[in-house]
């Protein structure tokens, strides 16, 4: 269900009836330079993103700033976590527009949507529970305990979600190369156009997954 709407949405969505007409992903991808704006904005708002998110860290780490309130530091980094994070989700939502079939079925791309959503849990524990009580330690030099483990988790999972984002364009594990069972598994190999191929070289492509009963 989800790879007939994604290839709808990727072949058919604005497609017009001329036999030549491409569908409003096809033309963002082969766009001459609006391609090009959108990833160069998504990885800048992203290191923006990311350095505010880290200063905050840090200080809640007790490792930088450690003289300045907690509470100062975040109300003055804020505005600029959060305008940026729209922006790094309105353009990555536009380069997935642009290819959704090919990250439906690439591991990299699933992986850092994983520790997306841990990362933003994290944030939601920490403005729900921690900074609850933040008002007793806002100036201390050395956060409580709990603030310092949502700040490394912070720090951790941010990092692998840019790592894995990183690694999104490498074809190490594209499907119909000989690949773990692993990893056929979560990049929904059998469903996809190049198919499946396990270590063994066997190959199991979408008509015969299709066949099946």
């Amino acid at each position: 269900m989800m790879g007939a709407f994604l290839n709808w949405l990727e072949h058919s969505l604005g497609k017009g009836p001329s036999p030549d007409g491409q569908s409003w992903s096809e033309a963002l991808l082969g766009s001459l330079n609006f391609w090009s704006l959108l990833e160069g904005t998504h990885l800048i708002a992203l290191m923006l993103f990311a350095g505010t998110i880290m200063v905050v860290d840090l200080r809640l780490l007790g490792v930088t700033f450690r003289k300045t309130k907690v509470s100062t530091i975040s109300d003055a980094i804020l505005p600029l976590t959060v305008y940026s994070f729209v922006f790094v989700v309105l353009s990555g939502t536009g380069l997935f527009f642009a290819k959704p079939i090919y990250y439906y079925h690439n591991v990299q791309f699933l992986v850092k949507m994983a520790f997306l959503a841990l990362a933003l849990l994290n944030i939601v524990v920490f403005h729900s529970r921690v900074q609850a009580t933040q008002g007793s330690w806002d100036a201390d030099g050395t956060p409580p305990k709990a603030a310092r483990m949502s700040a490394a988790g912070s720090l951790i999972l941010w990092t692998l979600v840019i790592i894995c984002g990183r690694f999104i364009p490498y074809n190490w594990y594209d499907c119909g190369k000989p690949q773990s069972d692993v990893i056929n598994w979560v990049q929904q190999c059998k469903t996809s156009e190049k198919g499946e191929e396990n270590m063994a070289g066997q190959r199991f492509d979408a008509q015969m997954w299709k066949a099946q009963p």
